[in-house]
């Protein structure tokens, strides 16, 4: 092998592995909810990875104005291009942007990292406690179900809890085949041709 196909090779390497270090960002769009609703609006952009889902940023907040008789927003992934949502969305109460509230954006995605839906919460915001009244990000990353044993028969107690089956012994498992050695060797088939 050429030491020019390692070298590029490594290069290549690394370059995919700063691109997947970058992480990934959601754009954070908030709509009112009511007989004539506006355009959504963008709201914040977080910037998370899911190796480290727990330390997802804010990149950018933008307060909403929110009409005065707005009682409900809807929260998530808009594409303004197409015009559509492209998570599922979530409805909040407006009250979650008051006064002595620190909003929180709750992103759910899939295991390649694309935001399945969105929420927002209103934390209340003590100040002899906490210094931190901005925005903040939380990702919770979904993992697979537990997947059925197939052609397996469920047994359940008269209680109707699933009933472990109690492991065999060794005597338990193979009495049949020591049986056949006992028998074997009693009647002499051994097989040594006598």
């Amino acid at each position: 092998m050429k030491l020019t196909t390692i070298l590029s090779g490594l290069v290549a390497f690394s370059l995919a592995s700063l691109a997947s270090a970058e992480g990934q960002t959601a754009s954070i769009y908030i709509q009112t909810v009511s007989q004539s609703p506006s355009a959504p609006v963008p709201l914040a952009e977080i910037q998370y990875d899911l190796a480290a889902a727990s330390e997802a940023e804010i990149i950018s907040y933008e307060a909403p104005e929110l009409p005065e008789d707005a009682k409900l927003v809807r929260i998530g992934v808009y594409n303004p291009t197409s015009k559509q949502w492209e998570s599922s969305t979530s409805v909040a109460s407006a009250d979650n942007f008051s006064k002595g509230y620190s909003p929180m954006v709750m992103l759910s995605v899939d295991q390649k990292g694309t935001v399945v839906s969105a929420a927002l919460r209103g934390i209340g915001i003590d100040a002899g406690q906490t210094r931190d009244f901005g925005p903040q990000a939380m990702v919770l990353a979904t993992q697979p179900g537990k997947q059925p044993d197939l052609n397996k028969p469920v047994v359940l107690s008269p209680e109707g809890k699933t009933v472990v089956p109690e492991e065999k012994t060794f005597l338990q498992k193979y009495w049949w085949l020591i049986g056949i050695v006992v028998l074997m060797s009693m009647t002499g088939g051994g097989g040594d041709g006598k």
